[in-house]
């Protein structure tokens, strides 16, 4: 194997496919990439079973040929090399790479101990790549973080018609956002509904934001166990979570709740401010009154902290709810409207957020945007 690169390219091409390697592995082959230079192209792959990336690239090979490497050893290096071609090459069971009067030679992983990488479910779809990675960070902070209950960990896909809707719940939140899909003609009229690793999907979505149109494959009946990615020049894929995540209409359906409308950003500064006295479980209480304000309070033993602002309320009485600091300021962050409208049933009881109309985001993105918390049962 032997072939030259622009530095950029390679480092651009390395680091999108060391993305699906796994942050540490009792294998060590499922490090490595695996890199397959023929015809002008140069190929890289990682899978590691869970997670899979496929870049193909413009190269220049003087020898055709196929090497296994340790990915993010390759990554650092690819960082580090000056700025210019670089050659590459097998020299007997070192990989060399050179460039600008650097070299390096690395140590190579067995081919044959590689998995067989994946066959790729047929596309069902396309969603616009940025929107997409978009609606998943509004989401994805609901997702939960212990990984003895996977399924609350991953994030939920959902196609209905010419919609795809994302959600994420940890049980104490709920987060909710649809977006355009375009189905595949002969997938229209399909219902898909699945579960994927939301830190994975999070490092995937980041790598193709920028990718234009994101094509979605996977099998209907779940045979493969895989749901692919495809853009121009990368393939990706990631293993489904088993289970799916409890039904959010019905959550997100209150009856005759309180509504309350407050500025976005004051009301996060507000947040960040008087959680400065609240420790992780201490909750932060807001005071929604009939005369035009809310009262922000915090506090924890002698320490305490308020903040009173312009609020709106219909509802025939004032209401108290209070939250959990860092999930009420990771919903406000979420959104983008200039005002955010809370329904509120109150303490200890659900609450729903969403961006107001005409107020900063598109009504589409308002109306498709929604985050459930549970206030805090005893106020403070």
């Amino acid at each position: 194997m032997e072939f030259t690169i622009e530095r950029s390219t390679l480092a651009e091409a390395v680091a999108r496919a060391a993305r699906s390697l796994p942050a540490r592995s009792t294998v060590p082959v499922l490090g490595g990439l695996l890199l397959d230079a023929r015809a002008g192209r140069l190929r890289i792959s990682g899978f590691d079973h869970e997670a899979f990336a496929e870049i193909d690239t413009p190269a220049d090979t003087a020898v055709d040929g196929r090497v296994l490497v340790l990915g993010r050893r390759l990554a650092d290096i690819c960082k580090v090399l000056p700025e210019g071609r670089v050659g590459c090459a097998l020299e007997g069971s070192r990989f060399t790479v050179d460039g600008g009067g650097t070299r390096f030679g690395l140590s190579t992983l067995p081919l044959e101990e590689y998995p067989a990488l994946p066959t790729l479910p047929a596309v069902r779809g396309q969603v616009d790549a940025a929107e997409f990675a978009a609606a998943l960070g509004q989401v994805v902070i609901a997702a939960g973080r212990d990984d003895t209950l996977p399924v609350l960990t991953g994030v939920q896909l959902r196609t209905e018609g010419e919609t795809l809707t994302l959600s994420a719940s940890d049980r104490y939140r709920y987060a909710v956002r649809s977006l355009p899909w375009k189905p595949e003609p002969d997938a229209a009229v399909e219902t898909l509904e699945i579960v994927l690793p939301g830190r994975r999907l999070t490092d995937l979505a980041r790598a193709v934001s920028r990718s234009g149109t994101l094509r979605v494959g996977l099998d209907p009946h779940g045979g493969s166990g895989l749901v692919s990615f495809e853009t121009a020049g990368m393939r990706s894929a990631l293993r489904l979570l088993d289970g799916r995540l409890p039904r959010y209409d019905k959550l997100f359906s209150l009856d005759g709740p309180a509504v309350a409308e407050v500025e976005r950003e004051p009301l996060t500064e507000a947040v960040r401010r008087v959680g400065v006295v609240a420790e992780p479980n201490s909750p932060i209480r807001m005071d929604f009154s009939v005369d035009g304000a809310v009262l922000l309070q915090a506090g924890y033993e002698d320490d305490v902290a308020s903040q009173r602002m312009a609020a709106t309320l219909a509802a025939s009485g004032d209401v108290s709810v209070a939250f959990n600091p860092q999930y009420l300021l990771d919903a406000l962050q979420s959104f983008t409207s200039q005002r955010i409208r809370f329904e509120l049933l109150g303490p200890g009881q659900r609450a729903l957020l969403g961006g107001v109309p005409g107020s900063g985001e598109s009504d589409a993105t308002e109306v498709t945007h929604r985050h459930l918390l549970m206030s805090v049962r005893q106020l403070s």
